[in-house]
């Protein structure tokens, strides 16, 4: 009945061929370095945009302390 694989020499079918398992383990490690680079694009634009907005915030401050101003509102109290 049991015949062990290194007898006759050949490899067990089930067992993944080496190169198998290097292809395998490359294409993960690209996948992930993938998904890695999208992450760190779209971290890159939110921060990027968050900044932009900030800036907007302060100019936009700015714009309505000028209007006070130009209105006779004294905002100093």
């Amino acid at each position: 009945g049991f015949k062990m694989a290194e007898q006759d020499g050949g490899n067990v079918v089930d067992a993944p061929s080496q190169e198998g398992v290097q292809d395998l383990t490359a294409m993960v490690q690209t996948l992930l370095q993938q998904m890695q680079d999208k992450f760190q694009n779209m971290s890159d634009q939110i921060v990027s945009r968050i900044d932009e907005m900030g800036s907007r915030i302060d100019d936009l401050e700015k714009s309505l302390a000028d209007l006070m101003a130009q209105a006779g509102v004294d905002d100093s109290k």
